[in-house]
């Protein structure tokens, strides 16, 4: 198996028929059904991984939850799950921090989204045959996961940390954490291949806002959506000290945390 949590488009087109790699599509189901899927992809909605009420920390949507999710399309802990988008793999990000965190050891993103397979790979809309399984989690304990919380933020503007705020211009400009700086989560992304950029460049991108992999990092962005993919890219391109600010800049305004804003040399 390839070791990269990213993989490329030909690298699971290789692997259709491998019974123990499962597909997720994260888009809705309407979109799932209508438009078509990846063959053998199964259907779980960005929604229906995302909850809101804090079950967990966050908005993880709560052990149970998530293994009735997995066990419901018939996926075991040991195989390996690969999960795409249409929205150049930010909701599939999203799945794929979900999964490690409640401990599935295997789980990628798809190099690109739906439409970028779709240019040379065939589509379907058959459904697969799904025989449920009884998914048991094995969530990450606190000390293993990187999500971190308020106190730690706090704790983190008092050392070296290069805090990375991955939102828009506008956004960032209004209110982020004190130093932080900005690196659109899209920029990581070749508009028209609708791919990655190539390692190199995006090592480039990356250095060039003193983002290097021997800094301890900190990502954020409103409700650590946005992070998901940064914190993806990063963890492919082998950084190891990458910190995602789970309660984002929604957490630390209702804690009445410091912020700076304005514009800065961007």
């Amino acid at each position: 198996m390839a070791d990269s949590v990213i993989v490329s488009p030909d690298w699971l087109a290789t692997h259709l028929d491998d019974p123990t790699v499962r597909i997720v599509d994260v888009r809705d189901a309407w979109e799932y059904d209508g438009i078509g899927h990846l063959p053998g992809a199964v259907s779980i909605p960005f929604d229906s991984y995302r909850d809101d009420s804090d079950v967990d920390r966050g908005t993880l949507p709560g052990v149970e939850a998530f293994a009735d999710l997995l066990g419901d399309v018939g996926i075991d802990t040991d195989d390996t799950i690969v999960a795409y988008d249409d929205t150049h793999g930010v909701f599939a990000a999203r799945f794929v921090l979900t999964a490690r965190e409640y401990g599935h050891d295997d789980v990628r993103l798809l190099d690109g989204d739906y439409s970028a397979w779709n240019r040379e790979h065939e589509t379907t809309s058959e459904t697969p045959e799904i025989e449920s399984t009884d998914y048991d989690p094995d969530p990450l304990e606190p000390a293993e996961s990187p999500l971190v919380g308020y106190d730690a933020v706090a704790d983190a503007l008092e050392r070296d940390a290069v805090f990375v705020d991955t939102r828009e211009q506008d956004e960032f400009e209004e209110a982020r954490l004190p130093g932080a700086v900005r690196f659109d989560w899209r920029e990581v992304v070749d508009e028209e291949s609708r791919r990655l950029k190539p390692e190199a460049e995006l090592e480039d991108l990356l250095a060039d806002r003193g983002i290097t992999p021997n800094r301890e990092i900190v990502l954020y962005c409103n409700t650590a959506r946005r992070i998901s993919h940064t914190y993806v890219v990063l963890t492919a391109l082998g950084y190891e000290d990458v910190h995602f600010y789970e309660g984002s800049l929604t957490e630390w305004l209702e804690h009445d945390g410091a912020v700076e804003s304005g514009p800065v040399d961007d």
